[in-house]
């Protein structure tokens, strides 16, 4: 789905991972979040005027289904439990994406990548070594930082045996001295 496009329906990702993400200035890319499996994607956007104001992008191979929004729309009307557990679901993905946000900026550039190692490790693969499915470049963007601060700090993480790294297989060696870095911002 790209921005500016008309939304058509509902997708809901089954598997893989996507980066929901805006294009600043025709220019830069801000990743606002990553939708794994069993999330809506444009669910932000379906009842807001008919355009998306996001880009989502699969950044892994991914399986999807279409859900036309006349469906959804239909099944609002007509079934309050679906309703209920629809708004649950639109609830629960504003709240992580304001959280994540929350938790990013608050933090100092270390502590902005430890939390994001942790992330993919404990949230999206639930193990400590992992490939990772998004490049520097987009650390930097999803994190708001610069590509070469991204490079250095994982360099310096792997100096100090908290990591390793073999092209795009990170592996978390000193977790809880990471976690530490990440809890101290």
């Amino acid at each position: 789905m790209k921005e500016g496009e008309k939304i058509e329906g509902f997708v809901y990702l089954t598997s893989g991972l996507a980066k929901i993400h805006k294009i600043e200035f025709e220019k830069s890319e801000q990743i606002i979040g990553i939708s794994k499996p069993f999330d809506f994607i444009g669910f932000l956007c379906n009842f807001t005027g008919g355009y998306s104001k996001y880009s989502y992008t699969a950044i892994e191979d991914a399986t999807a289904c279409f859900i036309p929004i006349k469906i959804i729309k239909d099944l609002i009307i007509t079934n309050g439990n679906f309703s209920l557990n629809l708004l649950k679901n639109l609830s629960k993905t504003a709240e992580e994406i304001i959280e994540n946000r929350f938790r990013l900026n608050s933090k100092h550039l270390r502590g902005r990548i430890a939390y994001i190692l942790l992330f993919f490790a404990n949230e999206i693969y639930k193990n400590d070594t992992y490939n990772l499915p998004i490049s520097r470049k987009e650390i930097a963007e999803l994190i708001n930082m610069t590509t070469e601060n991204v490079i250095r700090i994982m360099s310096e993480f792997r100096q100090d045996k908290i990591i390793s790294i073999d092209g795009k297989t990170i592996r978390i060696l000193n977790k809880e001295f990471l976690e530490k870095i990440c809890n101290a911002g």
